[in-house]
């Protein structure tokens, strides 16, 4: 059944017209009245109010370039990793970084954090900035209503690695549920990543982009906390490295 992601307060019985991104797939997958599909409205910006889970709903209505449903059952189900997983990641360059958000919601990331460190190619500020987080927004949606999630993960604005750590590393790393922070890491004296993952709870995970981090910057994330841990001797694509952690560690 198609599944779309609706950022509005859902109830039963309730009539809504879907927003335009949903309205839009709708009328591409040519559905008709009566066709049933499912929502969900766990996505940024997410504070509490709605119920999580999912919703039946039936399509009522098809405009000219709107689309109206009523929605059925509630179902509290859940596919979401066992642990929240936040990644911050130096952006790779060209289409990775949409491969990346792409399958980083899919293996249940719980947020992506997106940096300019001193190796990456990619650099994005201002309006530019924006629009390749917006983008990369409705990607980790698709991905979600793909996949089965029923919690889009936030993809924060760009920052700077030395901006982010100034800014305390984010509002998700300092709470106490989730005291850890991972580096990965090359240098010698690196744990393997394998070896933690069972005892660990949540998580935030830093990556860097192709080259990966410099020293100055891999010394400047432990003095934040971040403990240096490493995948093993091979040496992997920035998108594959900050993948391979995520399935270690969901």
């Amino acid at each position: 059944m198609p599944r779309f992601f609706c950022p509005a307060a859902l109830s039963t019985d309730a009539l809504l017209d879907l927003p335009a991104g949903a309205a839009r797939h709708v009328q591409v997958l040519r559905l008709q009245p009566g066709d049933s599909i499912t929502l969900f409205n766990h996505g940024p910006g997410w504070d509490g109010p709605f119920p999580g889970g999912e919703f039946d709903a039936t399509v009522t209505r098809m405009g000219r370039s709107d689309v109206q449903v009523q929605v059925g059952a509630h179902h509290a189900t859940e596919r979401e990793a066992s642990r929240a997983v936040h990644l911050a990641v130096g952006m790779p360059a060209n289409d990775r970084m949409d491969w990346l958000v792409e399958k980083a919601t899919e293996l249940g990331v719980a947020s992506i954090q997106p940096l300019m460190t001193e190796r990456s190619v990619l650099r994005l500020t201002g309006e530019r900035a924006d629009k390749k987080v917006a983008h990369w927004q409705s990607v980790a949606i698709s991905a979600c209503e793909q996949c089965g999630g029923n919690r889009v993960p936030a993809v924060h604005p760009v920052q700077t690695l030395a901006q982010w750590l100034k800014a305390g590393v984010s509002h998700d790393a300092t709470s106490p549920a989730h005291p850890h922070r991972l580096l990965l890491s090359l240098r010698e004296g690196s744990r393997a990543l394998h070896s933690l993952a069972p005892k660990l709870a949540d998580a935030l995970f830093l990556s860097g982009p192709e080259g990966g981090l410099g020293p100055a910057e891999e010394d400047a994330a432990m003095q934040a906390g971040f403990a240096p841990v490493s995948l093993g001797p091979r040496v992997l694509r920035a998108e594959t490295a900050a993948l391979a952690a995520l399935t270690l560690l969901a």
